[in-house]
């Protein structure tokens, strides 16, 4: 029995798979409770009958959870000091000397991750070739000891030059901080990110130490309350780890929720048969959007907030526009929406929480989108009348009618969305035409057609049990981990042997990992990959490894993909990394039986739209039975909102399909 869960901002899902004879599933939907995440958990168990199951130790928990994410994004990680060699105190501060803005003449100052006085040197500097620059004295430990306990933090992370070359020293201040019994979360970059680029790895390494103590406390409190049940964590990877790991592996769960979402698309490509997907999850607070031409890809390259996270994360570009997302007048008397969000509390005005301002929910149901007499998960009834209320203020300052501002809402909102399609498709040398949108979050489906449109395609999906999609990622999640080392060399430079011999440590050291979270040797998938660059290049690009000539054809061809060209010059291999999984239960989504056809037709008029927009549940949906546009789809986690002259079908598992004629 497993049972997948994404706390996000708005709502936390849930979803219930029991493999039997049979595969049956349920799904429940809470508001989030930000302040204790936990407290919506539980909540959401009890009403889906599982407190039994919690008891008696049967069920298998896999968890998105948004904790580290929004320590990040609200600047509220602990008390952390960071260590590095003599001379580099300002390592964090300096960064990349990179512009926010291009063309900006003046910007504000950003403020360093880690205050002055909580950045200490200290000795045992490596050299780029690994040899020893500065050795480190027992004095100069113990001076560093004195330091930490002075100022009294709540984590220490240790990041020296080229540790990832010999993590000695690392390793030795760490010891000494552990026998000192001072009571901090340690991070070092050597385990966190073992790769070159000092202020890269130094980022990632002080994420992790200053995560860590509020993630441990949360899963703690959250492991109490679930018994011995067992409970892993969802990583950004779109891979799972033991709940006991992943406090150690904080930095890693920065994409935790949207990760599930896009691994969830991914399983639903396989069975129907589909390789090239975009996903477009828009939720009550963000969107995300990613591409999968064949499998998921994973980068070294993101970012939160302004802070560049080196560690493996699903290639995903998330952008501030929900279904929560605030609309607001600028001083310049020009309509703008997002990036700031009401999100579960006090919520939307239509929430009739509190909420006061205007969000694209407001305006989706204003416009006849969404039907207040439908209710929403979690038992929401929605009310026009303060819908309408909070449009108005801004109707009046822009001097439109309120339909209009609505309406001006919705389009910017999507054209947001489209901008992100965009960054990820065509931007990357793909035409969207080629692929399928699979739209999903509590929100997406009233998009889905008007983000089609956009970017010039015809077909998308709105996938069975779309609302809760990325809870379902969770459960079809394997359990694995990333693994890598810089190698720092050209390929010319290398023989093959002893690049296997370089894999087969990284595989080894993968294995003893995972065997410590009580899985066998046996049960595990190996996958390698390079990153691979010309030399002179700054950045590179990670290619599946096969042999030594296979990856440098590949890398040529991708570079002329993705940037337009390609030549002879000679080409580095700069990272090594592998993949350790083990794949989970696997299960095929239960098929839709035959039903009567569609009941409880109704009709109601949409703004925009001459023609009444037919409205009927996707339950009572028969397989195979098209409805044309404007039509409104509603069902318990999600409403579908097809335009004109889109039209939509049910598929055998309860997928909508839509089409636009040509």
């Amino acid at each position: 029995m497993l049972l997948g869960i994404d706390a996000g901002g708005t709502f936390t899902d849930f979803i219930f798979v029991e493999i039997g004879e049979s595969v049956r599933i349920d799904v429940h939907k809470t508001l989030s409770t930000p302040a204790a995440p936990e407290q919506a958990i539980l909540r959401g168990i009890s009403a889906m009958g599982l407190e039994s199951k919690v008891r008696d130790k049967s069920l298998q928990i896999i968890h998105g959870s948004t904790v580290a994410t929004n320590l990040v994004l609200e600047g509220k990680q602990a008390r952390t000091v960071f260590v590095s060699n003599y001379g580099f105190a300002d390592m964090l501060q300096l960064a990349r000397q990179t512009r926010p803005e291009l063309y900006a003449l003046d910007f504000p100052a950003t403020p360093p991750p880690v205050a002055a006085e909580l950045c200490l040197e200290t000795g045992g500097r490596i050299g780029a070739d690994g040899s020893v620059v500065e050795s480190l004295s027992a004095a100069e430990i113990d001076g560093l000891l004195a330091k930490i306990q002075s100022l009294e933090p709540q984590a220490v992370a240790i990041n020296l030059l080229f540790s990832f070359l010999d993590d000695g020293f690392e390793r030795a201040i760490e010891t000494a901080i552990q026998q000192a019994g001072l009571a901090v979360f340690v991070s070092r970059s050597s385990q966190v990110l073992p790769e070159y680029k000092e202020y890269e790895r130094g980022i990632a390494t002080w994420l992790n130490a200053s995560l860590a103590p509020a993630v441990s406390g949360y899963l703690q409190r959250l492991q109490s309350k679930l018994g011995n049940n067992s409970l892993q964590l969802m990583q950004s990877s779109g891979e799972t780890i033991a709940a006991q790991k992943a406090a150690d592996s904080a930095v890693n769960l920065l994409l935790s929720g949207p990760a599930g979402g896009l691994t969830a698309i991914g399983y639903l490509g396989k069975q129907l048969g589909v390789s090239k997907i975009i996903s477009f999850d828009m939720g009550g607070t963000s969107t995300d959007v990613a591409l999968l031409d064949g499998e998921i890809s994973t980068t070294s390259e993101a970012f939160i907030a302004s802070y560049p996270v080196a560690v493996p994360m699903v290639d995903m570009h998330t952008i501030g526009a929900g279904g929560g997302s605030i609309a607001f007048v600028d001083s310049g008397g020009m309509l703008q929406v997002g990036p700031r969000s009401a999100g579960a509390e006090p919520g939307p005005a239509c929430y009739d929480e509190g909420g006061v301002e205007a969000t694209v929910t407001d305006a989706n149901l204003l416009l006849g989108r969404l039907q207040a007499d439908v209710p929403l998960a979690g038992g929401l009834h929605l009310n026009r009348q303060k819908a309408t209320e909070a449009i108005q203020q801004l109707a009046e300052k822009i001097d439109l009618s309120v339909e209009q501002t609505a309406l001006g809402i919705i389009s910017i909102a999507n054209e947001q969305m489209a901008k992100a399609i965009r960054l990820i498709s065509v931007n990357r040398g793909h035409d969207p035409e080629d692929f399928l949108l699979a739209s999903f979050g509590g929100a997406g489906g009233l998009h889905v057609c008007a983000l089609a449109d956009a970017m010039q395609m015809r077909k998308a999906i709105v996938p069975v049990y779309g609302g809760v999609l990325s809870a379902l990622g969770m459960v079809v999640a394997h359990h694995g981990r990333y693994f890598s080392k810089t190698l720092g060399v050209e390929s010319s430079q290398i023989s093959e042997a002893e690049l296997l011999t370089e894999f087969a440590k990284l595989e080894q050291h993968g294995i003893d990992q995972l065997s410590q979270e009580g899985l066998a040797p046996s049960s595990m998938q190996i996958k390698r990959s390079a990153d691979l660059r010309y030399c002179g290049q700054s950045y590179s690009l990670n290619i599946a490894w096969d042999s030594m000539d296979q990856a440098l054809t590949a890398f040529r061809q991708l570079h002329s993909k993705r940037y337009g060209y390609s030549h002879n010059t000679g080409t580095e291999l700069v990272n090594l990394r592998v993949n350790v999984s083990v794949p989970n239960k696997r299960f095929n989504l239960p098929v839709t039986g035959p039903l009567a056809g569609c009941t409880n037709i109704r009709y109601s008029k949409v703004y925009g739209y001459e023609r009444e927009a037919v409205i009927v549940a996707r339950a009572g949906m028969e397989v195979g039975q098209r409805v044309s546009g404007p039509a409104i789809i509603t069902e318990y986690s999600a409403t579908t909102f097809v335009e004109s002259p889109w039209s939509v079908e049910v598929d055998r598992l309860g997928n909508l399909l839509l089409e636009k004629p040509f």
